[in-house]
């Protein structure tokens, strides 16, 4: 479903994603790493608790919203990866921040 471009190589940085540790190349997307990381939904709605995740990848559905370092409702398509940083799936309704 995901595939990266053959590309120069790039530098990392180590994110973790529902507690498990990554490294991903730091220009990527949450989004992306999501995706090459197997995790295809990050997300579950409140009503039915059917999986979302990354679909336009350009910020307007809104499928895509996580936890990012402990602030709820974040666009993983519209945020880049950055060292250290936490990523959780949500479930559920929206929780503020």
């Amino acid at each position: 479903m995901f595939e990266p471009l053959t590309a120069r190589p790039a530098a990392t940085v180590r994110i973790h994603i529902d507690g498990a540790a990554r490294h991903v190349p730091g220009h990527y997307s949450v989004a992306a790493a999501l995706l090459e990381s197997g995790q295809a939904a990050c997300r579950a709605t409140p009503v039915t608790g059917a999986a979302r995740g990354p679909f336009c990848m350009m910020g307007v559905c809104f499928d895509c919203l996580v936890e990012i370092d402990d602030v709820p409702n974040q666009q993983a398509c519209m945020t880049r990866v950055r060292e250290g940083m936490r990523v959780r799936s949500m479930a559920g309704s929206a929780r503020l921040a």
